[in-house]
Order: structure tokens, then C-alpha cells, then sequence
């Protein structure tokens, strides 16, 4: 077997175990108004905030008016992203207009144009740490970060290997300029909610 042959392989296997654990999860009585995603082959549920979710409405309202209603944005819905079994739900993805599902019914993480996620207490080491790694090595081009604790932005750019070469901090209050990206937007922060 080639190096290439065995990697389809791991990936083929992850995608079942994935595809398993979350067909397990949806039968179970996860309260509502709780997301799910595998970080690593960890299950991590974290309760829906008004906070967390007010900050993901502008975000994807700020992609909706630059791009018009039919952009491909989407919240918590699985992409399976490099990496040993890792099933995510980003708070926000975009994907390139040409973005197909494969033939699983999947949207691909090749098409993954930006992700942000609002950070949760209890899951911030994974926004920060494996998540960081893997849409790096999926070479997502821009990665956001959005701390409502710390009224913070991180924005990762430039994806090189399991890390970002640029890592520029962004307080609420002042715009996130997203202009020299595949974005071409300015996030405006001010009226991001705080915990």
C-alpha cells in the first residue's frame, strides 16, 4: 500500500466511526437547545447561550449582506475535518460557491472558505487547541475566534501546517477587517453581547 492508499483508508474508517457515534447520539435524549460535535474521538455537548447565539446571528448576517441569501454559510452542522475522528459543528462555516456534498451527503471540508466559532467556557481549550490544528491542516484560509468572555476576536490567516502563520487580536468595539481575504468584509464588533 502507498502512503496516499493508507491515508484514504484512516479516513474512510474515521468517517464510519463518525458516521456511528453520531447515529448513537441522535438516538439519545440530548436535552434541547444543546450542540454536539466529536473533537479528537471526545464527544463534547455544550448548552446554546443567547449570548452565543446573538454573536453567531451577526456573523452570519455580515456574510448574508455581502454575499446575498443563497451564500452556502451554515451553523452546527457536521463537517468532518482532518485528524482522528474529529466530526465538527462549527458556530459558522462558509463554503465556496461551487461546494458540492460528496457521496455521502456530506458537505467536504476542502470547500471550508472560514469558520468562526464563539467560545464556550467549557470547550474553549478545543476552539483554541485541536480545532485551531485541524482547520489549519485543512487549509481553511480564515479561521475566527470569537471570546465574548475575554471581548476579544482572534483571527487566524494563512494556514501552514497544523497552525496559522498570522494571529491577529481584535477587541469588541473595534471592526475585524476581513477585506484582504476571501471574505472581503468588515466584521463591525461593536455590538457584540459579553459574558
Amino acid at each position: 500500500m502507498t502512503v496516499l492508499e493508507d491515508r484514504i483508508e484512516m479516513a474512510d474508517a474515521n468517517t464510519e466511526r463518525l458516521d456511528e457515534w453520531f447515529e448513537r447520539l441522535e438516538r439519545m435524549p440530548v436535552p434541547e437547545g444543546f450542540r454536539v460535535e466529536i473533537v479528537g474521538g471526545t464527544v463534547h455537548m455544550t448548552p446554546q447561550r443567547d449570548t452565543h447565539w446573538e454573536i453567531i446571528r451577526r456573523v452570519v448576517r455580515a456574510i448574508e449582506d455581502r454575499f446575498g441569501m443563497d451564500v452556502k454559510v451554515f451553523s452546527d452542522v457536521r463537517i468532518d475535518f482532518p485528524g482522528r475522528e474529529n466530526g465538527f459543528c462549527p458556530d459558522v462555516a462558509k463554503l465556496s460557491d461551487s461546494a458540492q456534498k460528496d457521496s455521502e451527503g456530506r458537505w467536504r471540508h476542502e470547500d471550508v472558505e472560514f469558520v468562526a466559532e464563539v467560545i464556550s467556557e467549557g470547550t474553549a481549550a478545543n476552539d483554541y487547541g485541536p480545532k485551531k490544528a485541524a482547520y489549519a491542516i485543512a487549509e481553511v484560509p480564515v479561521y475566527v475566534i470569537v471570546d465574548p468572555y475575554q471581548g476579544r476576536c482572534r483571527v487566524y490567516t494563512h494556514p501552514k501546517g497544523d497552525d496559522y502563520a498570522i494571529d491577529t487580536k481584535v477587541d469588541f468595539g473595534s471592526d475585524v477587517d476581513l477585506t484582504d481575504t476571501l471574505l472581503g468584509l468588515t466584521l463591525q464588533t461593536g455590538d457584540f453581547p459579553r459574558d
